[in-house]
């Protein structure tokens, strides 16, 4: 295991989770979703630590990772109104407006957000 790695997965679920959420403020979006991968592995169950690795991995331009965690994490949560937001910006930002545009009107239907 080479250094960065084990800084990465060093240390307790909780302590890692203090330490990526301290990347991601830092706005060190990579190393923030290296940490969190090992913090989700460990506990799949846990919503908060999903959703910062999906906004880790889209504010580093990680966006087939932030798609693909997105949708595991609707898969569990189906009516996660942030992930249903954020799947659809990852899509648009991808160049796949079409594929977005449900996401974005599930989002905004849930938020309590209608068009006039």
């Amino acid at each position: 295991m080479d250094a960065p790695t084990a800084y990465h997965e060093h240390g307790t679920a909780a302590e890692r989770w203090a330490r990526a959420r301290l990347f991601f403020d830092a706005k060190e979006y990579a190393a923030a979703a290296r940490i969190l991968e090992s913090v989700t592995a460990e506990a799949p169950e846990q919503l908060a630590p999903r959703l910062l690795l999906a906004r880790a991995c889209y504010h580093s331009a990680q966006l087939g990772r932030a798609e693909r965690e997105l949708r595991a994490i609707l898969e569990r949560w189906p009516v996660e109104d942030y992930a249903q937001l954020m799947l659809g910006r990852t899509l648009e930002r991808q160049g796949r407006a079409a594929e977005a545009a449900p996401y974005l009107r599930l989002a905004a239907a849930m938020a309590g957000e209608f068009p006039e």
